[in-house]
Parts: structure tokens; sequence; C-alpha cells
């Protein structure tokens, strides 16, 4: 699918900010889907539709959330973790995009989890480094993010637990299996 075509698909669910945001998100996506050898088109169509659901209402999203047997913890963490897994179901019942990579890019790129494939690593590490994003450490994510798809990840979600932990926020236990994938990823390279 073109990527303008999709862009305006998810146009009128976002905000003009939010939008700004998923430009700049598909851009740096299929940047890094063309360092890391990742399908340009799956990478287009869930960089692009990432935060579909994104300003769904919380109480539509719950019920999404039970009403598709998606992980029903989810409901005990913050509504901010729900729009991705909320999103890969609607891009198919709204959209009829039933692609299973695709919709499980858009599920993980908020809490990333154990195991996760090289496309949805690179929609989670877009997401994070996109160029309108500025916060403490970025930069070194970002430039890790051109050289080693794992460490990059894992420097990311590295610091979204140190955030999370420093505000005493719950984490969601899929983003501390990620951690623990990676690392022991990473070790065994060494």
């Amino acid at each position: 699918m073109d990527k303008n075509k999709v862009l305006e698909l998810v146009k009128p669910k976002l905000t003009a900010a939010r939008f700004a945001h998923t430009e700049r998100v598909v851009e740096t996506a299929l940047e890094l889907a063309r360092l890391y050898d990742v399908n340009q088109e799956d990478t287009i169509l869930a960089a692009a539709l990432h935060d579909y659901a994104k300003y769904r209402d919380v109480n539509e999203m719950a019920n999404i959330i039970k009403e598709h047997q998606l992980p029903l913890n989810l409901l005990s963490y913050h509504h901010e973790l729900w729009h991705g897994p909320v999103a890969s179901i609607l891009i198919e019942t709204e959209l009829s995009i039933a692609n299973e990579a695709v919709q499980s890019a858009i599920f993980w790129h908020t809490t990333g989890s154990e195991g996760m494939t090289e496309l949805e690593k690179v929609i989670y590490l877009a997401d994070y480094i996109e160029p309108g994003r500025d916060f403490a450490g970025i930069e070194t994510v970002r430039k890790k993010a051109y050289e080693h798809l794992n460490e990059a990840c894992f420097l990311a979600v590295r610091n979204t637990i140190q955030f999370l932990a420093g505000r005493e926020y719950l984490i969601y236990p899929e983003t501390l299996k990620m951690y623990n994938d990676l690392k022991r990823k990473l070790e065994e390279t060494i």
C-alpha cells in the first residue's frame, strides 16, 4: 500500500501534532528497515498505523481488550499501554488490514516484548527515536540505532524502565521480558 494512502487513513484519527509524529516515525522506520533488510511495505503499514487507536475512548479500548481476548492484565496498567494492542485489532476490523506481522509490530510498539521480530524492533525503535523526540539519553540510542538494532532496542527499553521505576510507576511484564531477552542476546555475542 502506498505510504501517503496509509497516512491518509490514520490522519483523521490523530491530532495535528500526533500526525506529524507519525510521519516522522514512518520516515525513521523506513531508514531502519532499509538498513536491517526489513520488509518496506510492512514497515510503512505498521509505522503509519501504530497510533491508530491513540485517541480512542478509554472505555471503548477496555471493551475491545475484553471482547477480542487481548491480555486482560493490560487493564491493570495505565491506559497509555492499551492503544497498541487495540490498534492491532482495529486496523483489521475497520481497515481490513489483516497482516500478522504488521499487527504484532503495532501491538508491541509501546511495551516491547520478548523475542521481538526485526519489524517489531524497527517500529518500537522508530517510535522512540524519531527526530521530534527530545529527552535525556536519546542521542545515544539514535546513534546506536544505525549501528546495531538489538543494542539500540536494549538501550531504549533500559531507559524506559529507568524512567518508569524512577517515578515509581508500574512496569508492564513484557517490557521487563524484552529487557532480559535483549540482555541475554547481547551477552551471547560478547
